[in-house]
């Protein structure tokens, strides 16, 4: 089969169940657990079209649009990966009326366990979706907050305490080592406690609102073996990759012969193959 790629969508059904995956690609869902054991390929057709406007493209900007809606877009803009930054209230946002909708909205801060503690931020309709995107083994809402930008004040008060990124390597060596949410939040929100309360007098006490009577959630990965030294595949410069498929991991295939990033190739078009 082959089309254009999209993230791979992973679902969780309950907790002593691995994510069930799937990977879009053209019109078609294909289930992806069932390949494990198996040899699979993946070949780059040399054709990329922008996952906003369609338009073929020779390289990919943000993980799936062309250089114009790159710049142009509300959703490519800087403050999406810095939303502290975000400049809504200024009357500069690139697109005011998805920036209401995606933006203006409730969020949650939480705690994750991928490669090791990591506080993040995501929309309240995206979890638990953001945490098996990136391969949390645990994670624990804390925090709900009213808008992006202040989810973002938000976290940067925490991250001054514990990481805000993923190692991959580590993330596809092994599970990380388990550990005591509820205290780690408890130690977490003490030291930025400060700083909260000051953010909650600037925005008000129903803006930023802590989340509690939550046990953290535990996630499993259809995994049957990890790979001690990862080594990424890069289907820019070698666009056919093959071999047996020994697990799926936040967005990455586990091979025998590389790992990869399939929402890194967002918007390519691929040819996928089981045998």
């Amino acid at each position: 089969m082959q089309g254009s790629v999209r993230k791979m969508l992973g679902e969780l059904s309950d907790a002593a169940s691995p994510v069930q995956y799937q990977l879009p690609i053209g019109e078609e869902r294909v289930a992806l657990n069932a390949a494990i054991g198996k040899q699979v390929s993946l070949q780059a057709l040399g054709v990329i079209n922008c996952v906003h406007c369609g338009r073929k493209t020779k390289k990919s900007f943000n993980q799936g649009y062309c250089y114009p809606c790159f710049t142009k877009l509300a959703q490519c803009d800087s403050c999406i990966m810095s939303p502290e930054k975000c400049h809504y209230h200024l009357g500069t946002c690139r697109e005011p009326a998805w920036g209401e909708q995606f933006c203006m909205t409730d969020h949650v801060v939480y705690l994750a366990n991928s490669s090791g503690l990591k506080v993040g931020i995501t929309r309240a309709t995206q979890i638990p979706t953001r945490w098996i995107d990136q391969g949390a083994s645990q994670a624990l809402p804390i925090l709900r907050v009213a808008t992006r930008q202040q989810s973002g004040l938000v976290e940067d008060l925490l991250r001054q305490h514990v990481a805000d990124k993923t190692n991959w390597r580590a993330l596809l060596r092994g599970e990380p080592e388990q550990l005591d949410m509820i205290a780690e939040r408890d130690r977490l929100l003490a030291l930025a406690g400060e700083g909260i309360a000051a953010l909650q007098a600037q925005f008000g006490l129903q803006a930023i609102q802590p989340i509690t009577g939550v046990e953290p959630l535990q996630i499993r990965y259809p995994v049957e073996q990890y790979v001690a030294k990862p080594q990424s595949a890069n289907l820019d410069k070698v666009p056919l990759l093959e071999g047996t498929l020994m697990g799926i991991k936040g967005q990455y295939l586990l091979l025998d012969t590389a790992v990869i990033n399939i929402r890194k190739y967002t918007a390519y078009q691929l040819a996928f193959s089981i045998s």
